[in-house]
C-alpha cells in the first residue's frame, strides 16, 4: 500500500493536474461545457494510452538495449530530480509561456504534450521497473490511472467554476513548487534505491 501511494503521488506531482487544469481553461475559452467535457475525455484518453504504453513497453525496451534496471532507476531518478529542481526553483514562468502558448493555439497537443512529457514517461518507466509484479508494472498502471482520471477531474473543474478566469496565479506557483518538492525527493530516492542495488 505505501509503494502504492508512492507511486500515485509521484505521478500526479510528473502529470502536474493544476497546470493541465490551466492550460486546458485558457485553451478553451468560449466552448459549451459539452464540447469542453469532449475535449477533456480526448485528453485525458491520449495520456492514459502514453503512459500505459510506456509502463507496459518500457521495460522490455531497457532489456533490448542492454540497460539494467539498477542502472535505469538511477538515471531515472536523476531526471525526476532535475525536473523537480526545475520546477521547484524557475517551473512557474515556464508554465505560465505554456499556458500562453496553449491559448495561442486551441489544440490540445500542448496539453497532452506537458502531461505525457519525457519526464513523465521516464518517471512511468522507472516506477516499472522499481514495482513490477507477477510481469506486470500493477503500481505503476495504477498510479497512471489514478492520476488521469483526478487531471481529468480537475480540468473539468476549472473549466465548469473558473470560466475565463486564470485561476490565480498564487495557487498555480505554490502547487508547482510543492509538487516539484516531492518530485525532487521521489527522484533523490529512486536514484539512491537504484544505485544501492546496482553496487550490491
Amino acid at each position: 500500500m505505501k509503494e502504492q501511494l508512492q507511486a500515485i503521488v509521484t505521478v500526479l506531482s510528473l502529470v502536474n493536474p493544476a497546470i493541465c487544469a490551466m492550460m486546458f481553461v485558457h485553451g478553451e475559452v468560449g466552448r459549451s461545457f459539452g464540447g469542453q467535457l469532449i475535449d477533456a475525455t480526448k485528453a485525458g484518453l491520449a495520456i492514459l494510452v502514453i503512459l500505459v504504453g510506456a509502463a507496459l513497453v518500457g521495460t522490455q525496451l531497457l532489456h533490448l538495449f542492454g540497460v539494467s534496471l539498477d542502472a535505469f532507476m538511477v538515471a531515472g531518478g536523476g531526471v525526476l530530480a532535475w525536473m523537480g529542481f526545475a520546477m521547484l526553483s524557475s517551473q512557474s514562468t515556464a508554465s505560465a509561456s505554456t499556458v500562453a502558448q496553449a491559448n495561442s493555439e486551441p489544440s490540445l497537443t500542448p496539453l497532452i504534450l506537458f502531461a505525457a512529457s519525457p519526464g513523465t514517461i521516464t518517471g512511468v518507466i522507472t516506477l516499472s521497473a522499481a514495482h513490477t509484479r507477477l510481469k506486470l508494472p500493477i503500481t505503476a498502471l495504477v498510479a497512471i490511472v489514478v492520476a488521469v482520471m483526478v487531471t481529468w477531474l480537475v480540468m473539468l473543474f476549472f473549466a465548469r467554476f473558473t470560466g475565463k478566469q486564470d485561476g490565480g496565479g498564487f495557487i498555480r506557483d505554490t502547487m508547482t513548487r510543492l509538487m516539484g518538492l516531492i518530485v525532487l525527493s521521489m527522484g533523490v530516492q529512486f536514484a539512491l534505491t537504484g544505485f544501492h542495488a546496482f553496487a550490491a
